[in-house]
């Protein structure tokens, strides 16, 4: 039986023929940590994870890795509007509740994601008919919502995929409810008014597709650029960016752009959260030993080319164990081996993935 050390070795030498070279400075972070110890790779450090409530409230397992490897976490659901309004009158807040429970007896601090976004959104929100409803109902509940939580939870996503897929513009706004009766003054809106509502709570703008190289994710992170520059000229409270992180395994990253994005962000005075960390995998290479390398190498340029522009102030990966993400219910691979889209493996093991992030979180300058 091959050492875990032979293993890695053999795994980046296989790695090489696509593209990965075992002497780049990934393969010699993680040859040269093969004998480390897979006990708490970041603890302490602000890393954190997506929860979900089945595994929660079900697996021991699941809330051990948690426990011994998170300083905060955030919920896949709960805090959406799907989840938290099942009718206009009704607030539902068994989730979120459960999670910031869950948090505090462990020491953690909880993400609240989120309060204004396009999608998971109750169909009863189609009715609302006029500007004025729409400003009525969108303070409303972030008044509600963030008030409940006011103090206890740190750091909101309050505004969350702006941006479309491809912008027409460097000035086009996503379609949603928001966007239709209150135009591009809604993103404002929300973030003033939960500034108001918590004035100590870090409040972020969220997006993804910004980080590859491609002309439709240039137009992306420039559109994206566009509306954090003229939210800071209009004195619009804004703390953060973030920066989902859900790559893909066949793209590269664009380091120069992105280097460049993160740059003028630091520049008006943003904080750089990696808010949503996992790898697409489903187009990689089959065999799990080559196939976590080159997720590893991906998350690498990915967390590199933010670090070569700015400290890194936390990063969360949407889930933390194979055995439970969303990536195979869109991206489900063909040739029967299951996605390894997170740093721990289905059975709790930590992969390449996890020795990256602890290299760049420890490494925070």
């Amino acid at each position: 039986m091959l050492s875990r050390r032979e293993t890695i070795l053999s795994s980046l030498k296989a790695a090489t023929a696509l593209g990965l070279a075992a002497s780049s400075p990934l393969g010699t972070l993680l040859a040269g940590n093969a004998f480390a110890q897979p006990t708490s790779p970041v603890a302490g450090l602000p890393y954190g994870a997506a929860v979900r409530d089945g595994p929660l409230d079900q697996e021991a397992d699941y809330r051990a890795a948690l426990v011994r490897h998170c300083s905060q976490i955030v919920g896949e659901g709960g805090l959406k509007w799907y989840d938290l309004r099942p009718t206009r009158e009704q607030f539902v807040y068994t989730a979120p509740d459960k999670h910031i429970a869950f948090a505090t007896a462990h020491g953690m601090s909880l993400r609240g994601h989120t309060l204004v976004w396009y999608g998971a959104m109750p169909d009863w929100t189609k009715s609302i008919a006029s500007a004025s409803e729409a400003e009525r109902l969108l303070v409303g509940h972030i008044e509600a919502v963030m008030g409940r939580y006011r103090g206890r939870i740190k750091s909101w996503d309050v505004v969350n995929e702006a941006i479309p897929d491809d912008p027409a513009s460097r000035s086009d706004i996503r379609p949603s409810i928001w966007q239709q009766r209150l135009g591009e003054s809604h993103i404002a809106l929300a973030l003033r008014t939960a500034a108001r509502v918590d004035p100590a709570a870090q409040l972020v703008i969220n997006e993804y597709d910004i980080e590859f190289v491609g002309a439709r994710f240039r137009r992306k992170r420039e559109a994206f650029l566009r509306l954090i520059r003229d939210l800071k000229l209009r004195n619009v409270p804004l703390h953060a960016v973030g920066l989902q992180g859900h790559l893909r395994g066949e793209l590269a990253i664009d380091k120069e752009g992105l280097s460049a994005f993160i740059a003028e962000c630091r520049a008006m005075g943003l904080a750089v959260l990696v808010t949503e960390l996992d790898v697409i995998d489903d187009k990689l290479p089959g065999p799990p030993e080559v196939r976590d390398i080159l997720v590893a190498s991906r998350v690498y340029d990915f967390l590199d080319a933010i670090r070569v522009a700015a400290p890194l102030d936390s990063l969360l990966t949407w889930g933390i164990t194979d055995k439970h993400t969303w990536v195979p219910i869109y991206f489900k691979r063909t040739d029967g081996f299951i996605n390894r889209p997170l740093p721990l493996d289905a059975a709790y093991q930590p992969k390449p993935m996890m020795q990256v992030i602890a290299h760049f979180l420890r490494d925070r300058r």
